[in-house]
């Protein structure tokens, strides 16, 4: 078996997707149960935090210092009610959101941080954030986003041109500091009206032209009254649209941001889309949903890089799971988490793996990110559905595996991992030919400036030997006759 063992790349699927996980609307969900639920990893998670250290309730989150408060907005507090920054400058890389960080990139999965930051912060908390994140891989940093709104804190610090001349500033930053970070930029696209300029064109054009990706966030219905009214017909705090509407705004923005930018297309995302289920209710959000993702696939609409679904578990009706009351460690799926699991299993939105040349052992594995990594595929013999299978390792390895469709963490202490949950969804039906993928992210969750150059964005691992593999077609003892 080890002359057949392959060499694979996994590069980016035709449209990525990514999932919010936490934000002022639910607690951050740890990634092995994200994984268990969903069979598979995304590209990146999105954490939303906050910072803004001038303030004197800083660094508490602010719903929580300012709990008696007399709020009727969820963006009602003096900062934004994210969970807090705790890095930056006399920060502490050991709280959050690095805690959270780990988790994901341990998980074969790149981070998206959204951050707000206060925009008279000094250029040395800038470089203390840049280089918070310097050995996190390729992170994708979201600055200030839904910069064009009237909602959060930093649009009332200064003027949206200032807030657009802060996004620039701080993109140069971390080019210096961070080379190995992207930056989002989130604004209003063009609006239903027919205009063909984005909002506020003129103030954002420059950060147009120096962020790395465009983004647009676009829900298909919102209750943005949440938690302080119910939305009900004839209300105000609430709005539907159409999934083909929103796609075609979408890809108008995009066109927009491509034109401004002298013709050359950069990557585009949407950060957040659903549709929520306190306007739709809970059938509707998971056929609108899918809708959406059938035009994107139908279209083969390659203008759009990726989008991150708002989120996996939320207190109101905007998640997979809603929250339950009782117990905030527990979630209750609605519908829209089997059609979201259906479209992210879906090969239009699945990271393309290739084989490339034979490797023997030992062989060493290269992590960049989701959407460049290098790993090896074991060939396996099925002479029908297993009743066991599973792999144990010697070696102290942190692995992310997949074989038929469904994908399974390792960690560095965990010996063995039991696929037979692969075969309960999909079982096989007679005998087939399969593969085992594996790639190795770093365990730690950090890479290792000591691997050479590239550190910053490559991570590597050796596996040494061959792990055992197990499969057995009938069970241990069979029944007496």
């Amino acid at each position: 078996m080890a002359e057949q063992i392959k060499k694979i790349h996994m590069g980016p699927a035709k449209c990525a997707v990514d999932l919010g996980d936490g934000s002022e609307r639910g607690e951050y969900v740890n990634q092995d149960y994200i994984l268990h639920t969903l069979g598979r990893p995304h590209r990146a998670i999105n954490l939303m935090y906050c910072y803004y250290p001038l303030d004197k309730e800083w660094p508490g989150r602010i719903s929580e210092v300012m709990k008696d408060a007399e709020v009727s907005f969820q963006w009602d507090y003096p900062y934004d009610d994210y969970f807090t920054y705790k890095g930056g400058l006399n920060g502490n890389t050991e709280d959050e959101p690095f805690t959270c960080m780990r988790d994901v990139r341990r998980h074969g999965q790149d981070v998206c941080l959204t951050l707000t930051i206060d925009p008279n912060v000094s250029d040395e908390h800038l470089i203390a954030i840049a280089k918070d994140l310097r050995s996190f891989g390729r992170v994708m940093l979201r600055i200030n986003h839904e910069a064009t709104g009237n909602w959060f804190s930093f649009t009332k610090r200064t003027t949206y041109q200032g807030v657009a001349d802060f996004y620039v500033h701080f993109h140069n930053i971390l080019k210096e500091h961070a080379p190995n970070v992207s930056t989002i930029l989130c604004i209003d696209g063009c609006g239903e009206s027919g205009e063909e300029e984005i909002s506020m064109e003129k103030e954002f054009k420059e950060a147009v032209l120096a962020t790395d990706i465009w983004s647009v966030d676009k829900y298909i219905s919102l209750h943005w009254g949440w938690p302080f009214d119910v939305a009900e017909r004839g209300g105000h705090s609430h709005r539907r649209d159409e999934a083909d509407n929103v796609f075609n705004l979408t890809k108008k923005s995009y066109e927009r941001f491509k034109f401004l930018n002298g013709g050359v297309s950069k990557p585009m995302v949407m950060s957040e889309l659903n549709a929520d289920g306190d306007v739709v209710g809970p059938y509707e959000q998971a056929e609108i949903i899918t809708e959406f993702c059938d035009r994107v696939k139908n279209e083969k609409a390659e203008w759009l890089s990726g989008f991150t679904f708002y989120q996996f578990r939320d207190r109101g009706r905007l998640g997979l799971e809603i929250e339950d009351p009782n117990n905030p460690d527990v979630g209750i799926p609605q519908p829209e988490m089997a059609a979201y699991k259906k479209i992210i299993h879906d090969e239009y939105f699945y990271p393309a793996i290739t084989e490339e040349s034979e490797v023997q052992f030992p062989a060493k594995l290269r992590w960049g990110s989701f959407e460049d990594s290098d790993g090896i595929a074991i060939p396996l013999h099925f002479d029908c559905n297993p009743t066991f299978c599973e792999i144990t390792f010697e070696e102290e390895l942190n692995l992310m595996m997949e074989i038929n469709g469904k994908w399974f963490y390792k960690s560095p202490k965990a010996k063995t991992i039991d696929f037979m949950s692969a075969f309960f969804e999909k079982p096989l039906e007679g005998a087939c030919d399969l593969t085992l993928k594996i790639f190795a992210p770093p365990a730690s969750g950090e890479n290792d400036p000591s691997q050479g150059d590239d550190w910053d964005i490559n991570f590597y691992s050796t596996i040494n030997k061959m792990p055992d593999i197990r499969i057995r077609f009938e069970p241990t003892e069979l029944r007496r006759k």
